[in-house]
């Protein structure tokens, strides 16, 4: 488990074929210096295993499934990249609960920086729609954020000056892809109504309609 806040962004040093997948090599100081291989890492919002150690950093490797479904296979030598160690217990968790499992990947559709504030803005993927609400939690790139709004195709979180610092969102362009996690309560709760929910609801998905049509709401 994770809490989306980024302890250090290190560089993809190099990308290598594997018999299946492909092995980052990742430099990032010391941060990996006390973790022995087989930790987790979440390397932009992905939890991966660390298989060894370098000088200054580590290796990675990526199986197919996770290069499908994530941004990693885009990776080139020389990308900054967003690192979070697991947490330990009795750690504080400023962010919020992360898996480290990518449920999409959305592509930036615009960047608003008037008035002094740094909105980006996400399409919304099929697949976690139903959890994109306002003052909800999401992860984009391993970054624990709040969603600023919600409109029919896209979302936006406003980036604070310390988050656009010390993590690698600020470097991202319209058009770039994101890896998104969306919250797990939220997840959570909307797969439970959507077993609650009587035969012939189930499918039009958990909305307003669907829980006072059920009796939810009244």
């Amino acid at each position: 488990m994770f809490a989306g806040i980024i302890e250090r962004t290190g560089v993809i040093q190099a990308t290598r074929p594997r018999p299946s997948g492909r092995q980052l090599v990742i430099t990032a100081g010391d941060l990996f210096a006390e973790l022995p291989p087989g930790a987790s890492v979440a390397v932009n919002g992905c939890c991966l295993t660390l298989t060894e150690h370098h000088p200054t950093g580590g290796a990675f490797d990526v199986i197919p499934e996770t290069l499908r479904n994530t941004s990693l296979g885009q990776l080139a030598p020389g990308a900054r990249v967003n690192l979070e160690r697991s947490l330990r217990v009795g750690d504080r968790i400023d962010g919020h609960m992360v898996q480290g499992h990518v449920d999409a990947t959305g592509r930036v559709v615009a960047i608003d920086t008037a008035g002094g504030e740094w909105l980006l803005w996400t399409e919304i993927p099929d697949a976690i729609r139903p959890y994109i609400v306002r003052k909800g939690s999401i992860t984009i790139d391993g970054v624990s954020l709040t969603i600023a709004a919600v409109e029919a195709q896209r979302f936006a979180v406003a980036l604070i000056p310390t988050t656009l610092e010390v993590t690698c969102l600020s470097e991202r362009k319209v058009g770039d892809p994101l890896n998104l996690e969306s919250d797990i309560l939220a997840r959570l709760v909307v797969s439970r109504l959507e077993q609650l929910l009587p035969e012939g609801n189930a499918g039009r998905g958990v909305t307003w309609d669907t829980l006072r049509e059920s009796g939810f709401l009244r």
